[in-house]
């Protein structure tokens, strides 16, 4: 994924791209692609930018997956915590 990181720090990165923006752009690259009539040059390059937004797509959906995890995760442990105290 390419990223940036804040001017201040060197601590975590943002993602350049939204997944959305990333999904779209990486919907024209196929697109492009598909359509045939480039150079080798010009489909490597594509390919590659590919690539990176394909990646840049699933950093975001894994980033997703973990926080989903963990909201599920303290959402569980509510649940018998809840019960727990209750005295019936």
């Amino acid at each position: 994924m390419t990223a940036r990181k804040t001017a201040e720090t060197d601590g975590p990165t943002e993602p350049e791209l939204s997944y959305e923006e990333a999904r779209e752009e990486l919907n024209t690259v196929v697109r492009r692609l598909e359509s045939g009539g480039l150079t080798l040059k010009e489909s490597l390059a594509l390919w590659e930018r590919g690539e990176g937004l394909a990646k840049t797509c699933e950093e975001w959906l894994e980033g997703a997956r973990a926080k989903l995890a963990v909201a599920l995760a303290e959402d569980g442990e509510q649940e018998e915590g809840g019960d727990a105290e209750t005295p019936f």
